[in-house]
Parts: C-alpha cells; structure tokens; sequence
C-alpha cells in the first residue's frame, strides 16, 4: 500500500490468511475427494450391526472442522485438513474394527493429520504478537507483509453444534473465541492437541493416550505443561457476552451504524477507554480509544456512505461482514470481529478478504437496492442474504 493510502476499497482484498503455506490439494481436489468417499459408500459389519460410511461419520464433520481449525488457527488449512481426514477415514473404514467409537476414531486421524500439518506450518498469529502496539495513527500506511500466517476467523454457521443443547453451544463459542485461538498457538503441537482434546472435547486421558500413541503419563504431562503456558499467555475472558445477548447485538448495531454514517463520535460512545484494534491488512495495531479513533476516522470510515456491514458472527463473537461501495455496487471487503463486554466493546479485530464471508453464506456484493440488507431477529441478515 503506497504511502499516505487509505484502506481502500478499490485496493483488492488479498484473501485471508495470504502468504500461508499452501496445502497441497486444492479445493477442487477436496470436492473431488468428498465426491469420491460420497459415492464410495462402504459399509463394516459387526457387533450384529452395519455401519454405512457417510451415515456414520457426516454427523461430526462441523465439530472436525472445529477441532481442526483449533489445532491450525486458519479456517483453510481446517478445511483441508477435515477432507484429508475423511478421505483416510474412508481408505480404512473396512478395516475399523469398532474397538473404539466412530467419533473417537475420526478424531485419532483428524489429530493426526493436524500434528503432521503443523511439522510444516508456522505459528499463526494477530498483529499483537508480533509487535508493540502503533502509538501514531496518522502516520501512512504501508502493507503487510504477504509471507505474515496471520491467524483467521471462522464463521459461527460453519461451526456452531447442531445440537440444541444452550450449554454445548455456550462451551463451543467459549473455545473458539480469538483470543482462546491465538493463546492455543503459542503452545506445541502435541501440548496444545492433548488441552483440546482433554479440557474442550473432555476424551478420557486414556483414550487421548492411545489417539497419540502414547502414555497416560505422557498425556498429564503435556496436559499440565499447556496449562501452565495458557495460564501466562491467555486473556481473562469472565467477562465477555454471548453474540446473542442483546447487548452485544446493540453494540454490533452501533458500530455498524458508525461505519456506513462515518460517526467517529458513535465510536467513542461504544468503545472502553482501554479498547484494542487490529488490522492485518496493515499489520498494526492499536491501544486505547486515544489511537484506535482517530486511526479509524482517518484511515477506514471516510465519506458517509462508503461502507456496508452486515451482522454476522465469527469465533464465538459479534461480527459484520464488511461491504465497500465501489462503481455502484458494495462488494466483499472483509470481516471485522467484535470482543464485547458488559461495560462495552474491548477489541476490534479487522480481517482484510473475503473467504470468511463467503464461507458463511453471505453475498460477495450488494447492490444499491439492497445494500441496506435487513436484519434478522437471529442477528444474520434475512434470506440468507
């Protein structure tokens, strides 16, 4: 981004995490794998039962993609990563013996396929861990650097349990949220697949054991070892609100509301005193209301108009997926996550692409008539739009 450039619209949005190491199967090869275990439909026999493949497995594929996008920090590599594991589950499926569940089995190989991803995949991270905060908002902007594997967000449609249950929903928000997934990478692959797979799936340490080819012993090392490194690297979050609370969707309207009005003063009302913010398309971030406004005003909102937002939720979080006007149309610019607490919103997290909104089901582009989407009692926009 040359000197003195807004955060444009017109500047192409890179797609999230760029500069990540490519997995090395591309989407197409997914679809094609997933077409091939669909039509590939094999069935084990045992305990007087027979077990059909997809009928089997389809039914934990959104907590995989979970479970991998914890142990990974990007929402692509997830992706992958869950084909890849059906696509062994599906090579082995005649030779399961059913010794062990079908959901423990497909999280031994998930696991797996996540730890040797990880020999290869550096650390993903946010802006605040890699630098001190900026104290100059004014000062121009320059791009980030295209090789940073920045860490990624993740839509709650993609993830959240089908299960009605509200404490299941509760607990899975509370292990997705940013700042949970960027504390997970400061730890080791295996420290951070034993805590996952203890303390969020709560598997027996026995059965952590034997999905690692390990140890009891082994596994309540580990286990005390990440504990005592989330314990010094993880944010409090006692008080964080559900997206769901109506609080946060009133601070999610509000900040939507100063972006397509351009009312900085909106966002001094909204945002505490101590509010952090971070951009990954610059690479920067800020601390405080003192930098974090007037970096906004300057940098991101300009004329009223500008921008679109549409609500949304990400990582457990109030989210809204940003549109920016450009030839008449609103199109894909990116996603912004919202940390909210009971005395207002604490972080901003700015996610340049598009991947996480079309990967939640929204439009890459609104046009003039409906740039102004209507809001949903559930917090999403209306018909899918």
């Amino acid at each position: 981004m040359p000197p003195d450039r807004r955060i444009s619209p017109e500047s192409k949005p890179r797609r999230l995490g760029a500069g990540c190491r490519p997995c090395p199967r591309s989407r197409h090869d997914r679809k094609t794998d997933r077409r091939a275990v669909q039509r590939g439909n094999r069935t084990v026999s045992g305990d007087n039962s027979t077990l059909d493949f997809v009928s089997s497995t389809d039914p934990y594929r959104r907590e995989l993609l979970a479970h991998c996008y914890r142990m990974l920090g990007s929402l692509d590599e997830a992706e992958d990563l869950v084909q890849e594991t059906y696509l062994r589950a599906w090579r082995a499926f005649e030779r399961f013996e059913g010794r062990a569940s079908v959901r423990s089995w497909l999280y031994r190989i998930a696991t797996n396929a996540c730890l040797t991803a990880l020999e290869h995949a550096g650390r993903k991270v946010l802006p605040s861990g890699l630098m001190a905060p900026s104290d100059d908002p004014y000062a121009p902007l320059s791009s980030s650097d295209p090789d940073v594997p920045w860490l990624q967000p993740i839509p709650d449609a993609l993830v959240e349990p089908e299960s009605q249950d509200p404490a299941a929903i509760v607990t899975a928000r509370e292990s997705l949220r940013l700042a949970v997934i960027a504390s997970l990478q400061y730890l080791p692959a295996r420290q951070r697949a034993v805590l996952v797979l203890r303390e969020v799936l709560a598997f027996p340490a026995a059965e952590v054991a034997e999905m690692l080819g390990t140890s009891v012993p082994a596994v309540k090392s580990l286990l005390q070892r990440a504990r005592a490194t989330l314990a010094e690297a993880a944010p409090s979050t006692d008080r964080i609100i559900e997206p769901t609370d109506p609080r946060a969707r009133e601070l999610l309207a509000r900040y939507m509301e100063a972006f397509e009005k351009a009312d900085a003063a909106i966002l001094q009302e909204i945002l505490r005193d101590d509010v952090a913010l971070e951009a990954t398309a610059v690479g920067s971030w800020f601390d405080g209301m003192a930098t974090c406004v007037p970096f906004l005003a300057t940098h991101v909102l300009g004329p009223p108009g500008r921008w679109r937002l549409v609500p949304t939720a990400a990582n457990g979080q109030p989210a809204a997926a940003c549109y920016a006007r450009n030839d008449g149309l609103y199109r894909a610019y990116g996603l912004v996550v919202l940390t909210v607490t009971t005395s207002g919103i604490t972080r901003i997290n700015m996610f340049q692409g598009v991947s996480g909104i079309a990967a939640g089901g929204l439009p890459s582009v609104l046009d003039e008539r409906n740039a102004g989407v209507p809001r949903s009692p559930g917090g999403g926009p209306e018909g899918g739009r």
